[in-house]
């Protein structure tokens, strides 16, 4: 690009002047160095042409108007320099500028030169004007583009990085509470009953080890996006979450109803971590005894709801999770409700996602 754009700086005017001296170098003729200086001084303001437009055409006007006042010169417009400079100020210059330009370079014109000449000229100018207001349009639009593409790759880095806030507030938060349950009933079986000391550690265990695998994955596609990562969970993996529960002491039943029907992947993520949400907090806040998920295909959608038979509502039922329950749900064209069930005896969970 760099290259480029100085092939283009001094390569336009080097071409202009060599076209407009063109007539001194083919004929056999010795002609008045004024005509030969003339030319060169109506191309080099060129060289400014992007910086200062304005005063590149004036300059290049100025010095074409004082060819004809030389010795023994060719025949020729000299109008190359103008009409370039005047495309520049059409593409760079404000409004004031650009009509100072027309004036300028129409006025002059027909002041300087007859009348055929002069129409021929003014027509040259007009069409350099409407070439140069078009290559204006085309970059400001070049820019538009850039500058809403930029926007939104900041909104969709925004929009993952808040994803992967609610995945690594998912992940923890299960595993902490499933290891924290199970930390807090070893040691009261540890001497009366070994065998349930001894799973409940394996538990402890296998919570960790999913938590670590999960966020592998997360952190692997942080940084980089090169090469194999760690699939998220998905619907297919709710047996062995409501299991994981299940080890925790909370009896966790599973059930579909329903021809399953396919989901977009982010769908079928969202559907595994509302569940783990909702699961997660049967574990922290519910004091509950067993808990329900269920699964209803339908049409064209997914009905998911999760229910426990133990408080209610309590206060930690309304901090960050559910707050990232509706967000999933809303992020993927779904609804989510939550709150007491109608009997009071328990809470519940409802979320309907697109299929």
């Amino acid at each position: 690009m760099l290259i480029r754009g100085r092939v283009l700086r001094y390569g336009l005017p080097a071409l202009v002047a060599v076209a407009q001296l063109w007539p001194f170098l083919v004929r056999d003729h010795a002609y008045d160095w004024w005509g030969y200086a003339v030319v060169l001084a109506s191309a080099a303001p060129l060289l400014w042409r992007r910086e200062a437009p304005l005063t590149a055409l004036v300059a290049s006007l100025v010095a074409t108007g004082l060819y004809d006042f030389g010795g023994d010169t060719p025949a020729q417009p000299v109008w190359y320099g103008a009409i370039v400079a005047m495309h520049a100020v059409a593409a760079h210059s404000d409004l004031r500028a650009r009509v100072a330009a027309l004036v300028l370079a129409v006025g002059g014109t027909v002041l300087l030169v007859g009348s055929e000449t002069a129409l021929r000229t003014v027509v040259l100018f007009a069409a350099a004007y409407g070439l140069g207001r078009a290559s204006a349009a085309s970059e400001e639009r070049a820019a538009r583009l850039e500058h809403e593409r930029r926007v939104e790759a900041e909104r969709a880095a925004e929009r993952e990085r808040a994803r992967i806030a609610r995945d690594m507030h998912d992940i923890l938060s299960h595993a902490v509470s499933v290891m924290v349950v199970q930390a807090e009933a070893g040691p009261v079986v540890l001497r009366t009953d070994p065998v349930r000391a001894e799973a409940a550690f394996d538990a402890i265990a296998a919570a960790g080890r999913d938590a670590m695998a999960q966020l592998r994955g997360i952190l692997a596609v942080l940084k980089s996006d090169d090469g194999p990562h760690a699939p998220q969970p998905t619907i297919g993996d709710l047996p062995a979450l409501a299991d994981q529960v299940r080890n925790a002491g909370v009896d966790v039943g599973f059930t579909t109803t329903g021809d399953p029907l396919a989901l977009r992947p982010d769908v079928a993520v969202a559907a595994y971590r509302i569940t783990q949400e909702a699961l997660t907090n049967v574990v922290k806040h519910a004091g509950a005894t067993r808990a329900d998920v269920r699964l209803d295909w339908r049409d064209d959608s997914l009905m998911i709801s999760i229910t426990d038979d133990g408080r209610g509502g309590s206060p930690g039922r309304d901090g960050h999770g559910l707050i990232g329950v509706h967000e999933r749900a809303a992020a993927c064209g779904g609804t989510a409700s939550a709150g007491p069930r109608p009997d009071r005896a328990g809470f519940q969970v409802l979320v309907e996602l697109p299929a």
